[in-house]
């Protein structure tokens, strides 16, 4: 088994102002060498943006991009013709492929909403884009991790191009977990959200990360009031 541990304090931090950005991965400003991605996990943003602000119209291309709001909700239009609002509670993914603009703003006045905005490089190069969110709070049972992404339009959650997969779990009581890995080529980076975790005899607090790869099955105790999400990605690109 390998691991490799990311501490909360060791991410990097853009403050804009309006827009207070840490970063797991090399992204924009930040760049370290040795964290670039985690297989074909690339970016994991850990945003706030101030009421009434938010990201102008740019540009994606041959990305897969997931976004999960944790407070607030967050205004997304596109070149798609999508206009939505995404909310703590769901799960945003768009395939950028041959390419899309995109803006998100938060409309709300009176307070600052919070989301990660996850990128896993795709399977497939030049698709057509597409846009879909769903309510992770329908497909949710606590106490245990529950799958929202995956690479089959067919199972729960949302889909990309890709094979990966999203497990989100929210604890109110201190509960021992096995994740089994799809692939022995796969591995697994778990992101406390909230909270705290053992994981592999390793802890977790708020905010850490921790990649494992190497083994089939990893054990998770998570502590009571706390919220992980697992992706299990290909390591290989």
């Amino acid at each position: 088994m390998n691991t490799v541990l990311h501490k909360a304090n060791t991410r990097g931090h853009a403050n804009h102002g309006w827009l207070n950005s840490y970063h797991t991965f090399s992204f924009a400003n930040y760049y370290n060498p040795d964290r670039i991605q985690f297989g074909v996990l690339r970016v994991i943003n850990d945003d706030t943006v101030d009421a009434g602000k938010g990201f102008g119209t740019h540009p994606h291309e041959n990305m897969e991009i997931i976004s999960i709001p944790l407070e607030g909700e967050l205004e997304h239009k596109d070149s798609m013709g999508n206009i939505a609002r995404i909310k703590a509670g769901d799960i945003q993914v768009m395939s950028a492929g041959t390419g899309v603009y995109h803006s998100e703003y938060n409309k709300n006045h009176d307070r600052a909403v919070q989301f990660l905005q996850i990128w896993v490089i795709p399977n497939q190069q030049q698709v057509e884009p597409r846009y879909d969110q769903i309510s992770i709070a329908d497909i949710s049972k606590e106490n245990q991790f529950n799958q929202i992404l995956s690479p089959n339009a067919n199972d729960q959650g949302v889909w990309i191009h890709q094979n990966a997969w999203f497990n989100l779990g929210q604890f109110t009581l201190s509960t021992d977990n096995q994740y089994q890995l799809h692939s022995n080529d796969y591995g697994v980076y778990a992101f406390v959200i909230e909270g705290s975790a053992v994981i592999e005899n390793q802890e977790l607090r708020k905010r850490d990360g921790m990649g494992i790869w190497g083994t089939d099955t990893i054990s998770i105790k998570a502590e009571k009031d706390s919220k992980i999400l697992l992706m299990e990605v290909p390591m290989n690109q």
